[in-house]
């Protein structure tokens, strides 16, 4: 099966050149396998490469708080230092190898900039765009050791947060500048929660965007190691994209090889509960359909 959302860089570390890194992914493949998964896409996060300044155009100017516009301009000093070029060589490099992996991207929202994301990475041969959410503003909202981050949770409160997050999930789905919604309900992070009747209409409006952008949408274990401690995304949720017809892929949104293809059984099994019958995979940003104990195409 598949594990579509693996980083090369822990979230601490500078984006260096990638080729350390990539010596290591026949490693990362022998983890992928020992946990059923037949092939894993490489998703670096686009703000890790220095064609995304221009693009970003330091958005957070514009922001009145000090401490808001200080931590995310310098997030971006700290990570924006890779090479977007060199960065799909090197992937294409070990795809021609032989390694079961494919060419892929994490692709945070730019808000009024998704035409110029596009732009650049249609000059690029990826199999898989994964389209997240990551800031709200300039409000990081899933830096969970921030102290600054975590302040504005109070400061806002859990229906506000949610319901920006809807918006620009709807957004950037609209834009249909990306192929997989990665960790569809990522705002839960922290465990908090609107009120039921309030989550009902924003997993609805998840799922609605989802369908209409025809995106695919992942099944991610990475929230077991949050404080919500649950996969993304919710059952309800699951099970409203299964309704939809949206269709699924399997992730462990691991920055490094021990969480590679991490917790794989339990998302299939979360599949197969909410009613699918196959995961979709990706070639050339088309997707076609692996029925669960099928092989993805070589």
């Amino acid at each position: 099966m598949i594990d579509y959302h693996v980083h090369l860089w822990p979230h601490d570390e500078r984006a260096e050149p990638t080729e350390q890194k990539i010596e290591r992914l026949g490693l990362y493949c022998e983890r992928a396998q020992a946990n059923g998964v037949q092939e894993i896409a490489l998703t670096e996060h686009l703000f890790r490469f220095t064609q995304v300044r221009d693009i970003a155009n330091n958005f957070w100017d514009a922001e009145e708080s000090e401490p808001l516009r200080t931590q995310i301009s310098s997030y971006f000093d700290f990570h924006a230092t890779a090479d977007l070029d060199r960065y799909v060589e090197d992937v294409l490099a070990a795809k021609a190898a032989g390694l079961p992996v494919i060419l892929g991207l994490e692709v945070d929202y730019y808000p009024g900039s998704m035409d110029a994301v596009a732009s650049l990475l249609a000059g690029y041969p990826f199999d898989v765009l994964l389209g997240s959410i990551h800031w709200l503003g300039t409000w990081m909202f899933d830096n969970l050791e921030d102290s600054v981050a975590m302040r504005v949770w109070d400061e806002r409160g859990t229906d506000l947060a949610w319901r920006r997050y809807i918006e620009a999930l709807e957004e950037l789905a609209a834009t249909k500048t990306c192929d997989v919604l990665a960790h569809p309900d990522l705002i839960k992070i922290i465990g908090r929660r609107p009120p039921t009747a309030l989550l009902d209409e924003f997993s609805e409006r998840i799922a609605q965007a989802a369908k209409s952008s025809k995106m695919a949408a992942e099944i991610s274990s990475a929230g077991l190691h949050k404080p919500v401690a649950e996969i993304y995304p919710s059952n309800d949720l699951l099970s409203r994209f299964h309704k939809l017809g949206v269709p699924v892929t399997t992730a462990s949104d691991a920055h490094g090889m021990a969480r590679v293809g991490d917790h794989h059984a339990d998302l299939v099994q979360l599949a197969i509960d909410a009613g699918y019958e196959e995961l979709q995979a990706f070639r050339g940003r088309v997707g076609y359909a692996v029925p669960f104990g099928g092989k993805v195409r070589t």
